[in-house]
């Protein structure tokens, strides 16, 4: 099973959005500095997860949220 995950950072000024079989186990990547373009902003907080069969449907989902129209519906759906 695979997950489109939604991190938060501690600051409430970024979100990162990606694909993980273990979104525990990223989220602690991302909090030990272990990914570059989340790095500069840690801590974050998991804040929205989808579950998915294949990994096709996941990336589909995670480059919806990447869009445009993605991002608003993610800040409508979180920040409302």
């Amino acid at each position: 099973m695979y997950h489109v995950y939604i991190l938060l950072n501690e600051a409430k000024t970024r979100t990162y959005t990606g694909v993980a079989d273990d979104v525990e186990g990223r989220l602690k990547e991302h909090n030990a500095g272990r990914v570059k373009s989340s790095s500069p902003y840690r801590p974050y907080k998991v804040i929205h997860t989808e579950s998915f069969e294949t990994l096709s449907e996941a990336r589909q989902k995670e480059k919806f949220y990447k869009s445009t129209t993605g991002r608003r519906r993610l800040k409508e759906m979180l920040f409302v």
